[in-house]
C-alpha cells in the first residue's frame, strides 16, 4: 500500500509540475499572453452569459415571463456589465495608481510602456469586444444600431493594436475608463424591463448616468487629448498607424459620446417633467 501511495504521490507531483511548466512556458509566456487573454475573455463572456441566465431564472420574478429575445438581451447586458466593471477597475488602476505610466525613473517613453498585466487586461477586453460585436451583428439591429457596431469596431481595432504592439496603452486605458458608465446604462434598461420606470430608483439612475457620462465620456476625453498635447514629442515617435489611432479613435468615439449624451439629457429632462406633472395637478386641485 505504501509503495502504491508513494507512486501515486509522485505521479501527481509529476503531473502538477508538467501543468505548471505548460502554463508558465506557453499560456503565460509573453508571446502567448495576448492570445490566451483574448481566449480567456471570450470564454468568460460565455460563462457570464450562462450564469446570468441561471441566476435570473431563480431570483428575478419577471425573467421567466420575458420573450426569448428579451432574455438574450438581458443576459448579454450581464456580459457587458461584468466587462465594464473589470476593465474600468483595470483602467483606473493603470491611469491613476500604477507606476507603469507615471514613474519618470522607469526606462522608455510613456507611449511605449507596457507590462504583462496591462497587455493581458487589454486581451480580455478585446475578447469581450469580439464576442459582443458578434452578438450584435447576429441580432442586428435589435441589440444595437450602426453606432454600436462602429463603436465596437473602432474600440476593437485600437485595443488590438495597443495590445499587440505595446504602443499607447496609457491612452487606450484612458479611453476605456469610459466603460464605467455601462453598468448604470444597463441598470436603467433592467429597471424599465422590470416595470420600474416610475420608481425613484429609475430617476436616481438617470441622474447618476448624466453625471457619470459627463465626467467619464466628455471631460475625461478632453483630459486625454490634453495629455497627448503635453507628450506630443513622444506621441509623434509612434508608428504612423498608431499615431492615427491615438487621434482618430478617441475623436470618433467622442462624437458618438456627445450624440448619446444629448439623448441622455433629453431623457432626463423628460423624466423630470413627468414627475413634476402629477405634483402640479395635485396643487391645482387644492
Amino acid at each position: 500500500m505504501e509503495a502504491v501511495s508513494k507512486q501515486t504521490t509522485m505521479a501527481v507531483k509529476s503531473y502538477t509540475n508538467h501543468a505548471h511548466m505548460l502554463v508558465k512556458n506557453y499560456l503565460l509566456a509573453d508571446p502567448f499572453v495576448p492570445y490566451t487573454s483574448i481566449l480567456g475573455g471570450i470564454l468568460a463572456c460565455k460563462v457570464v452569459y450562462d450564469l446570468t441566465d441561471l441566476i435570473s431564472s431563480f431570483y428575478i420574478k419577471t425573467y421567466p415571463s420575458l420573450t426569448k429575445f428579451q432574455r438574450v438581451d438581458w443576459n448579454n447586458r450581464g456580459i457587458s456589465t461584468t466587462h465594464a466593471i473589470f476593465i474600468s477597475a483595470m483602467s483606473l488602476y493603470f491611469v491613476f495608481w500604477s507606476d507603469l505610466f507615471s514613474d519618470p525613473q522607469l526606462s522608455g517613453l510613456i507611449v511605449f510602456r507596457s507590462s504583462t498585466l496591462s497587455t493581458s487586461g487589454l486581451g480580455v477586453s478585446l475578447g469581450y469586444f469580439f464576442s459582443d460585436l458578434a452578438m450584435t451583428l447576429w441580432q442586428y439591429p435589435a441589440l444595437g444600431g450602426m453606432e454600436y457596431v462602429i463603436h465596437h469596431f473602432l474600440s476593437g481595432i485600437a485595443v488590438a493594436y495597443s495590445m499587440f504592439t505595446g504602443e499607447a496603452q496609457l491612452y487606450t486605458y484612458m479611453v476605456l475608463i469610459s466603460e464605467i458608465t455601462t453598468p448604470e446604462i444597463h441598470l436603467r434598461w433592467y429597471l424599465d424591463t422590470a416595470g420600474m420606470k416610475q420608481s425613484i430608483a429609475y430617476l436616481i439612475n438617470g441622474i447618476i448616468i448624466f453625471i457619470g457620462w459627463l465626467i467619464a465620456r466628455v471631460l475625461l476625453f478632453g483630459f486625454m487629448f490634453y495629455h497627448v498635447y503635453l507628450h506630443y514629442d513622444q506621441v509623434i515617435k509612434m508608428h504612423t498607424f498608431g499615431f492615427v489611432l491615438v487621434f482618430g479613435v478617441p475623436s470618433a468615439l467622442g462624437i458618438l459620446n456627445m450624440m448619446w449624451f444629448g439623448k441622455i439629457i433629453r431623457g432626463l429632462v423628460k423624466t423630470l417633467a413627468k414627475r413634476r406633472s402629477p405634483t402640479k395637478e395635485v396643487e391645482g386641485e387644492n
